[in-house]
């Protein structure tokens, strides 16, 4: 059993991974971190019209979603880039208004949509800190069953990576919303803040690994590539076998994400529904010199009828934590060998991978560090 990417998905990552290429986010993430917001909010534009944020939106509200493998694919590509600014929380707060409805999901739902407007979350079980408050448009909280949009970004703190700004947010705020649909929202949009954060680790821990692989196949040791040390070859086979075991975690809790959106009973006609779990993960491109491959095949999720069973053992909130404990980890693993491997110009911020390095650790643990996912797991 595999997952397979329809056309249309495979098209919409290529048009995305082009789109990215030619944004120059290194740039970006170095303004972000700066606190110039401009050229992130223009590429965050450029994404909304590319359909990222719809995904996360239904349609009565000017979106295309919720669409949970889709919404994978675009942030496996946004990982990969390393796109500043709050990409889950914006995805998962586009869930949590859907939830609660009323004025604020008409007020707020439809710029989310369309990229024209930024928003930040803090849930409760998930630490106290609003990323990027200070750039978001709102920043909504949740205090039990009472939804709030914060008066201001609150306190600024420090963080492992300057490009992911953390923010207390200031208490009080307008009311939104409450009663236990404030509740049911907050869990769901919670899955999907942890579920889009395993997807953008997944990513950066794919472009680690590329990196270090073309790293290692041109510096030379002896006369020959370092890339062709077993030693080596040993450290990066295992960080590609990490993100591969990672992948299908991830479009499983895609799945399962799907399957609870439609009650359980997602049809061969349903975008993105219905899919088996697999193994395949397509070829690999070769490395010459170190063996190896950066191992970016086809295998992955599609569109069509059910061919094998998913994770519906676990429900989608585990699978979600499934996926977000072994994408995390993954992606922490690929950064500690991509240091290893670059020695200390990895350390260096003249060097583009020193902002994927730091970014790496923190998407590992933010909305679920892998213990409390792990924890999840087994709790069922």
């Amino acid at each position: 059993m595999r997952f397979v990417l329809t056309g249309e998905q495979r098209e919409f990552a290529r048009s995305l991974d082009a789109l990215l290429r030619a944004a120059d986010t290194p740039g970006v993430l170095r303004a972000w971190a700066a606190g110039d917001h401009g050229p992130g909010r223009a590429l965050w534009r450029r994404l909304g019209n590319a359909g990222v944020f719809a995904l996360a939106v239904p349609e009565a509200y000017g979106g295309v979603g919720p669409l949970p493998v889709e919404a994978a694919v675009a942030c496996v590509e946004l990982g990969r880039y390393a796109v500043p600014g709050p990409v889950a929380e914006t995805l998962a707060a586009g869930v949590l208004l859907a939830g609660v409805g009323g004025p604020a999901a008409k007020e707020w739902l439809p710029g989310i949509a369309s990229g024209a407007a930024m928003a930040s979350l803090r849930l409760p079980g998930h630490g106290p800190y609003a990323l990027d408050a200070d750039a978001a448009d709102a920043v909504f909280t949740v205090d039990g069953d009472g939804l709030r949009r914060a008066p201001g970004p609150g306190e600024l703190s420090v963080s492992a990576d300057p490009a992911r700004r953390l923010f207390r947010p200031d208490p009080g705020g307008e009311p939104v919303a409450g009663g236990r649909a404030v509740e049911a929202a907050s869990r769901a949009a919670g899955d999907w803040a942890s579920f889009a954060t395993a997807a953008l680790a997944l990513g950066c821990g794919e472009e680690l690994l590329r990196a270090t692989v073309a790293y290692v196949r041109q510096r030379r040791q002896f006369g020959v590539p370092v890339g062709s040390f077993q030693a080596v070859k040993h450290r990066l086979a295992d960080t590609l076998l990490g993100l591969e075991f990672a992948r299908p975690l991830l479009y499983g809790a895609a799945v399962e994400l799907t399957e609870e959106l439609s009650g359980g009973r997602a049809g061969a006609g349903s975008p993105g529904a219905g899919a088996g779990i697999g193994s395949g993960t397509g070829p690999a491109e070769g490395t010459p010199g170190s063996g190896l491959g950066t191992g970016r095949g086809a295998g992955s999720v599609g569109a069509g009828s059910r061919t094998g069973p998913g994770m519906g053992a676990l429900g989608a909130g585990a699978a979600v934590a499934a996926a977000k404990a072994a994408a995390g980890e993954a992606g922490y693993a690929a950064a500690r060998t991509a240091l290893q491997l670059h020695g200390a110009i990895g350390y260096t911020e003249e060097l583009d991978l020193a902002w994927w390095l730091r970014r790496a650790r923190p998407l590992r643990d933010a909305w679920g560090t892998p213990s409390a996912c792990r924890a999840r797991v087994l709790a069922g």
